[in-house]
């Protein structure tokens, strides 16, 4: 009777456990707790309603995002869409000024890995669970710059985007890093987001909706005690990067 109720008591505690998405079950992909995280779905209104403003205003940009899709621009959209494996820090690499790897910057490898799902997963999850909204690509019936995707993404909410909350926070942050090159981090940061328009994966209200969750869940980050110590990780080791003269300096011109 005592190893039946033991066994009981595992099997509960593990299917409990294999629905929990948050630091508790991938330390490596999580700083945060599901609950910790501002709520996506108090802090931002409801999508656009068919018909309104705003949504004519979506539509108008799923036409404008569609006519780049055969164009370099579109080409950098499509590779945009890999946030998987090395994807964020690769796609990052050059506006920062050095190589985000393992290798070139381990420090700031992790900090960009490790809160990627924060922003991407837990700082959108609540509205995007919610809501459901169908993305533009499934409302038009019509391929986005990557179809193989398709079929997955039409599981999930479109509001907001998680792609998008995923670059802007990591802009935030890498921008906090090298401040020299803010404006080339940030531009990337916010490019990815409207690499999302351009492929059809998401509606333009989703990507401006996703910047907020973006800027709410890096506040939160900033006072999570490991976040924390990861971004001075981080700062300490662009230090060193920088005064062995492997950080390329901003070509930015502020215009007169």
């Amino acid at each position: 009777m005592v190893a039946l109720l033991a066994f009981i008591t595992t099997t509960a505690t593990f299917g409990q456990s294999t629905k929990i998405k948050d630091v508790r079950t991938n330390p490596n992909l999580f700083f945060l707790q599901d609950g910790q995280q501002p709520s996506s779905l108090y802090l931002l209104p409801p999508p656009p309603a068919a018909g309104s403003m705003q949504w004519f205003y979506d539509e108008s940009q799923y036409q404008w995002g569609k006519s780049l899709r055969d164009t370099p621009r579109g080409d950098q959209a499509a590779a945009d869409a890999r946030v998987d494996g090395d994807g964020v820090p690769y796609a990052f690499s050059e506006a920062f000024g050095t190589e985000i790897s393992k290798k070139n910057a381990p420090e700031i490898y992790k900090l960009v890995l490790k809160m990627r799902e924060d922003a991407g997963d837990l700082a959108t999850r609540s509205a995007k669970n919610h809501y459901m909204r169908i993305r533009p690509f499934a409302y038009y019936k019509e391929n986005t710059c990557n179809p193989a995707q398709q079929k997955e993404l039409s599981t999930n909410g479109s509001y907001p985007s998680g792609h998008t909350t995923i670059g802007w926070a990591e802009a935030l942050v890498l921008a906090e890093i090298n401040v020299d090159r803010q404006n080339e981090i940030l531009k990337r940061g916010y490019e990815m987001g409207q690499s999302r328009v351009i492929c059809g994966y998401h509606w333009q209200s989703d990507v401006d909706a996703a910047r907020l969750c973006a800027a709410a869940v890096v506040a939160r980050l900033h006072a999570d005690p490991a976040f924390q110590k990861q971004l001075q990780k981080a700062k300490k080791e662009f230090a060193q990067l920088v005064k062995a003269g492997k950080v390329a300096k901003s070509t930015f011109v502020p215009s007169k």
